[in-house]
Formats: structure tokens, C-alpha cells, sequence
């Protein structure tokens, strides 16, 4: 290695985990202005979603599904339910659980949302929004698999 020079692969542009971060980053600029008409954030929205997917669930099963902590969960679900969008309630059999559901306001707002997916802003065709899709759960499934061992 020559002196003040970093080889390819060493460069931040070359990092894999920066180019998906970054790419992450870019999605929520181009979400936001949609978002904002809605009065969500992407936090809020990922919740909205899921939930309209399994509604009635605990918090932490809402955290494993969105990759999200509780204490970072809890304030974008607090928020949400001052807005109206869900309800949460302490488990009757476990206590300890406070389980989440969305009104039914909050599933009028999903509907809404419908169609927020982005592809098209995307520039990319369907077929590789769906080939990149697949390689990135792939790479998730690997990492989370990591985390595992």
C-alpha cells in the first residue's frame, strides 16, 4: 500500500453496508414528501403497514418483525396513537406485554397509503426492484444469522 492511498475496496463509495445505508437514507428522502401528506413518518408507516398485515400483536413481536428495538418502537406507537391510528393495551393474560392494534382509522390511513411502495421512483424495472428485493432479504437473512451464532 503506497502512503496516503487506500486500495479499491477500502473506499467508503466500495463498502457494501454504506451503499445499502445510504440507499436506505435516499428511500426516506423520496418517501417523505408522501408521507407528509399522510401526517406520517417511515417509522409510522412500516408500523401502519405491519400491523394491517397481523394486527393484535405485542410490542416486541411488532419490534422482531420491523427490526426495531422497543425503545425505539414505543414513542413512534405512542405517537400513533395520540393520532388515532392504533390502540395500546396491556396483555389480559401477561401484563407484563402491551399488545397493539390499529383503529379503525388506522386501517383507512393503510388503505390510503396503498401503493406508497415506490418502485417507480426507484427508476428500476420490475423485475429488478424484485431480483434486488430477493438479494437484499437474502443478505438480511445472512446477517441476522450472524447476529444469531
Amino acid at each position: 500500500m503506497t502512503k496516503g492511498r487506500i486500495p479499491a475496496g477500502e473506499r467508503l463509495d466500495d463498502f457494501l453496508c454504506f451503499a445499502i445505508y445510504s440507499a436506505n437514507l435516499s428511500f426516506g428522502r423520496a418517501f417523505k414528501p408522501k408521507l407528509s401528506q399522510l401526517g406520517l413518518t417511515y417509522p409510522q408507516y412500516i408500523a401502519i403497514v405491519a400491523l394491517y398485515e397481523e394486527d393484535d400483536v405485542s410490542v416486541c413481536r411488532l419490534g422482531e418483525k420491523l427490526f426495531l428495538e422497543s425503545n425505539t418502537l414505543t414513542p413512534v406507537l405512542k405517537k400513533l396513537e395520540a393520532m388515532g391510528h392504533v390502540v395500546r393495551e396491556r396483555d389480559r393474560l401477561d401484563e407484563r406485554q402491551v399488545r397493539i392494534r390499529l383503529t379503525e382509522q388506522g386501517r383507512r390511513l393503510r388503505v390510503r397509503a396503498y401503493g406508497l411502495g415506490m418502485s417507480p421512483a426507484s427508476g428500476m424495472r420490475r423485475a429488478q426492484v424484485a431480483a434486488t428485493h430477493a438479494c437484499v432479504v437474502a443478505l438480511r437473512g445472512t446477517l441476522v444469522g450472524l447476529k444469531e451464532k
